[in-house]
Parts: structure tokens; C-alpha cells; sequence
């Protein structure tokens, strides 16, 4: 029996009949392949953000719905969401510029202090994590404290090399800080956007590849060894166009050594890039983590564009796909950067009310049915419909189509069997099978 499962213009992840499967036949239906033989990366997970914009939308909600939103999103039996990206600082979805270390050369860090996040910020982290004990949280800053840069603000420069050693133990000072407050962080960045400064309109840093590659290698990586923490290292977490940067650096075999992964985002260039990178440093891992939906007419409908962003992203060796802001209002705010965005939800600060967007959605088909530990495997592909197929670690077989175009059938072929699968118009549907 296969289960099927349909997201279309009059159903939001809705399970519908049955299908089965039967033996091969002719058949003029476009085709896909599945093959299991054909196994590649393994499956992470799936999540979004948890920025301080996020946390301070989340915890103005009222104890009741506050609780039942954080359980819609990361509970095992509902959405399963399960790898949450954190900012070190103030990110642009913050409500003011901070960072945890604000005293002028204080080189020994005596002032750190990550007093800022436990208003709001660890408890919505720490019910998240109540929710589902499994996530996994990476952390990525989007400055260092300003005297660290050229210019001083923490809004654009350069990272500065002499204190390269400093904010390896501003990292190690923030994890341990963390671990404190009841937050274990599994992975970090060493900076969001390496090559932009958003021209000083909002916390940002310029890194030269080679003050990255040190920072990681020479201070970070040796710091972490020897404080007994096996928090993973990815590196750039920037633009697919900017694969030749990873892949540069990652030639450096000390440097390889100490990095687990290359953080994508899919702003500029386009997701076989990934392929690129995989192909030359195929042990390095991948991952995809920023992308975000708009406001606007089709906030809650476009489900068809990233049920394919978050495709590519997997069929080119994404091991995870963490979207950007997990909730903000309906003003895509708190926001103190020149860039509009929506939430993977909407709050409504004054009724409360939730609204899902298109993108939740999309991300439903993968997150509810694709396992930590799945393998991606081989699918065919056909014009027009975007897939992607995974087995999961119990045995059962996942595949994920969307459909942008007309309604149309095709046929799904795994293991010298057939089933024909019906594709409304505008419409992602997932089928899952033991």
C-alpha cells in the first residue's frame, strides 16, 4: 500500500486513497525511476530559524497557543522539525544591534555576557528543544562585536586578523554559555554572508578567505579539541555561486581537516553548484541554510516554488534544508535590516492569529515523512515535475513531487513494479511505502 499525500488548491497536506502497486506494463505516461541501489547523502534534517526576531514573536503569543505553535513545529507526531539555525548576536531579523561582548578591546572577554538572550530567546530555544529532544542547532553570527572590525560597528568592515585568536574564545565562551543555559549548539559558522557587508545597512562582516581558514584551523578547531567539545565546524554559509571559495579553501588539507561542512544559501547562482563542490571535496558534507518567502499575494500559495527549491537542494548533496525566519508578524518584522521577509509562519501581534505560508508546506512534504538518517536515492526525472526520493532507516521509501504546471499523470517504477500517480495542477504530493 502506498500512502499518498497532497498539498494543491483545496488541500494542505492531506492524505488521500490509497495507491498500490502492479506489474510493469506499456505505457506512453511520462516515467520516473526509482532506484534504491543508487544510495548518495544522508538525510540531517529539516527546520528554519530561531532569531531573536523569531523568539520575540513566538513568546508574545499566550501560554496555550504559544505551546500547541512550538508543538505544530517541532513535535515528532506533527511537523518534526528538526535542525534550527541560531544567531551569535543580532542577526537583521533582531530587535536592536548587540553583540555578547560590547566593551571596546576587551580582549579578555571579561564583560562577555549573553545576558540579552535569556529573556525570550534560550526559553522559546529550550521548549523548541522540549518539544523534540533531537534537534540538532548550528549557530551562525552575522557580525563580531565591532571593535574586532575595520570601522568599528558591527554593521559592515572587515574581520580584523589580530583578533582572530580573541573571538575563537568569544565562540568557545558562547557555546559553554549556552551548554549553561540548558542549549547544547551541535554546529557552528564562522560568519553569515562571508563576502558582504550590506553596505554597513545592517550587522554584517567581510571575511578574506585565508583570516577564515585560520580563524577555523589555527584558533577555533585547536580551542574546541581542547575543551572536550565536538561541535561540527561549517564553513561560508553564503551564495551558491560562491562554491570556488569552499572549494579553494578546502584544498588546504589542514583546513579540510577540522571542517564537517559548507553552508549554502540560495540567493545567487544556482543549486548544481553544490554538485560542483561535492564532486571536488566529495567527503565534505553540505548543507542549505537560508531562504526565506515574502509577503505579499502568494505568502501562503507558493508551496510549487520551494517544494523545487528544497528538490534541488537535495537531489545536489544538501544534507539539511533550514529555512530562514521560523515566525515573524504580519509586518515581517522585528527587523532591523533593509531586507523584507516573511516567517515560515505569521503571528498577528494584536489577534494572535497564525497564518502558514506556502513554504511551510512545502517543507511539510519532506519534514513529516523524511527521517534523520534517510538516504537520498536515484530517481529519473521528467520535464515540468520536480522529484526527489529517499529511503528512511525503518526501510520505507519517501518520493516528493511537485508539480507546477497543469494536472497531469505519471507513472512510478521501483523494483519491476509500476503505479500510476494523478498530479493536480499546482500541487506537491508525496508518497511514502513500506
Amino acid at each position: 500500500m502506498i500512502k499518498v499525500f497532497f498539498t494543491d488548491s483545496s488541500r494542505r497536506f492531506e492524505q488521500a486513497d490509497s495507491l498500490a502497486f502492479a506489474g510493469v506494463s506499456p505505457s506512453v505516461l511520462p516515467t520516473v525511476v526509482l532506484r534504491s541501489e543508487q544510495t548518495y547523502q544522508e538525510v540531517l534534517g529539516f527546520g528554519a530559524a530561531l532569531t531573536d526576531a523569531a523568539c520575540y514573536v513566538i513568546s508574545g503569543l499566550p501560554a496555550e497557543p504559544g505551546k500547541a505553535l512550538i508543538d505544530n513545529l517541532f513535535s515528532a507526531d506533527q511537523m518534526g522539525l528538526n535542525v534550527c539555525r541560531l544567531a551569535i548576536g543580532a542577526s537583521d531579523y533582531a530587535r536592536m544591534d548587540y553583540s555578547y561582548a560590547e566593551t571596546p578591546e576587551d580582549s579578555d572577554l571579561r564583560h562577555f555576557s549573553i545576558d540579552y538572550d535569556r529573556d525570550y530567546i534560550l526559553p522559546v530555544i529550550r521548549e523548541a528543544r522540549k518539544s523534540n529532544p533531537d534537534l540538532f542547532f548550528f549557530s551562525s553570527p552575522w557580525s563580531p562585536p565591532g571593535w574586532m572590525k575595520t570601522g568599528g560597528s558591527m554593521c559592515g568592515g572587515w574581520m580584523r586578523e589580530k583578533y582572530l585568536e580573541v573571538y575563537a574564545r568569544y565562540f568557545l565562551k558562547y557555546l559553554q554559555a549556552y551548554a549553561e543555559a540548558g542549549v547544547t549548539v551541535n554546529a557552528v559558522t564562522p560568519q553569515n554572508e562571508t563576502e558582504t557587508d550590506q553596505l554597513g545597512n545592517m550587522p554584517a562582516c567581510l571575511w578574506h578567505p585565508e583570516f577564515e581558514m585560520s580563524f577555523a584551523r589555527d584558533y577555533l578547531a585547536p580551542l574546541l579539541k581542547e575543551h572536550g567539545l565536538d561541535t561540527k565546524v561549517w564553513i561560508m554559509d553564503h551564495n551558491y555561486i560562491m562554491w570556488k571559495r569552499a572549494k579553494w579553501m578546502l584544498d588546504d588539507p589542514a583546513f579540510k581537516d577540522v571542517v564537517d561542512g559548507v553552508a549554502f544559501h540560495g540567493y545567487q547562482g544556482s543549486p548544481d553548484m553544490m554538485t560542483n563542490l561535492h564532486e571536488a571535496h566529495p567527503q565534505t558534507h553540505i548543507y542549505w541554510t537560508e531562504g526565506g518567502p515574502d509577503l505579499g499575494d502568494t505568502y501562503e500559495i507558493d508551496w510549487c516554488h520551494w517544494g523545487k527549491v528544497f528538490t534541488d537542494a537535495m537531489r545536489n548533496w544538501s544534507r539539511s534544508v533550514t529555512a530562514w525566519n521560523m515566525a515573524l508578524d504580519e509586518k515581517g518584522t522585528p527587523n532591523i535590516g533593509p531586507f523584507p521577509c516573511a516567517g515560515l509562519v505569521t503571528v498577528y501581534a494584536d489577534t494572535h492569529q497564525i497564518s502558514y505560508s506556502g513554504q511551510y508546506w512545502a517543507m511539510a512534504h519532506f519534514s513529516k515523512t523524511v527521517q534523520r538518517g534517510a538516504k537520498r536515492i536515484g530517481s529519473s526525472e521528467i520535464a515540468g515535475i520536480s522529484n526527489v526520493a529517499f529511503a528512511n532507516p525503518t526501510g520505507e521509501k519517501v518520493a516528493v513531487f511537485t508539480n507546477p504546471g497543469l494536472a497531469k499523470e505519471i507513472r512510478l517504477t521501483y523494483e519491476g513494479k509500476q503505479t500510476v500517480v494523478r498530479l493536480p495542477a499546482n500541487s506537491l504530493v508525496t508518497l511514502t511505502w513500506e
